[in-house]
């Protein structure tokens, strides 16, 4: 059953109970700009709104599970770039706190890169991760002189710990399948063909158990994680908005547009 078959992002649930979500903009690497994430919010409010979804499987068309933000968006405001990062940032962490507060648990499907808050912060905000051996991780942010949002800089110490955290966020490396399971940052690895298979095979899994008792674990971990999440997420969005508007800032998605090295000089 079709819920909501918006271009960006669409929504249909099985008679197992099971929701499914599909970042659709491949042609962007599902880059998040303002209309895509609010389509997104969408969606996870609707399956706020139906208590009869046991599940929610997140998966993503195209190549990329999702690229993160949409620096070609970014680069185009200009000097009105922070009031537009601000907005950007309120619907990210809106997406991201709907995620982590449903009563359903979320199964992610990743494949290609995920990569900045978008990418990243999807991930994170997950309960259960599925990635190919192909799939890639990254946070994206320093090379583009922003911070890191989406509350990844507070699940993530969650997930892998303050040191790796800090290397990833710090020095942005690209994280290979393995190397992401290792360190706790998905779930599983499989085999490229039978990423969704295995995705919705998990999905159907939890789906078939007593979903007031996936309610309550869910709820209760999160709680114990990270209790202060939506107010970190505020946090984060200040920030980001603030080094929006440097020079770093517009000569990192310079760099990124024109695929060279940037030069920041610290303004």
């Amino acid at each position: 059953m079709k819920l909501i078959e918006d271009a960006l992002v669409l929504l249909e649930q099985d008679e197992q109970g099971i929701a499914h979500i599909t970042l659709n903009r491949p042609e962007a690497s599902n880059g998040m700009s303002l209309e895509f994430l609010q389509a997104l919010h969408r969606a996870v409010m609707m399956c706020h709104a139906r208590e009869d979804i046991r599940v929610v499987l997140l998966t993503a068309a195209g190549r990329n599970f999702c690229a993160g933000g949409d620096v070609h968006e970014f680069a185009s405001r200009g000097e009105a770039l922070p009031e537009y990062i601000r907005e950007v940032g309120a619907w990210l962490q809106a997406v991201g706190t709907g995620l982590i507060n449903l009563r359903a648990p979320v199964v992610t499907a990743v494949h290609g890169f995920a990569a900045g808050g978008g990418g990243l912060g999807l991930v994170c905000a997950s309960d259960i991760v599925v990635a190919s051996r192909s799939a890639r991780f990254m946070s994206g942010a320093a090379r583009v002189g922003m911070a890191p949002d989406a509350g990844t800089t507070t699940i993530l110490t969650q997930l892998v710990g303050l040191r790796h955290t800090m290397r990833i966020l710090l020095t942005n490396p690209t994280l290979g399948a393995d190397e992401a399971a290792s360190l706790g940052l998905i779930s599983e690895i499989v085999e490229e063909e039978d990423l969704l298979s295995r995705a919705r095979s998990v999905a159907a899994e939890l789906a078939a158990c007593a979903p007031l008792s996936m309610s309550a674990i869910k709820n209760l971990v999160w709680r114990g994680a990270a209790a202060s999440i939506e107010g970190h997420m505020a946090d984060e969005a200040r920030v980001v908005a603030q080094l929006s508007g440097t020079h770093d800032s517009r000569e990192g998605l310079a760099a990124v547009r024109e695929k060279r090295a940037p030069t920041f000089v610290g303004r």
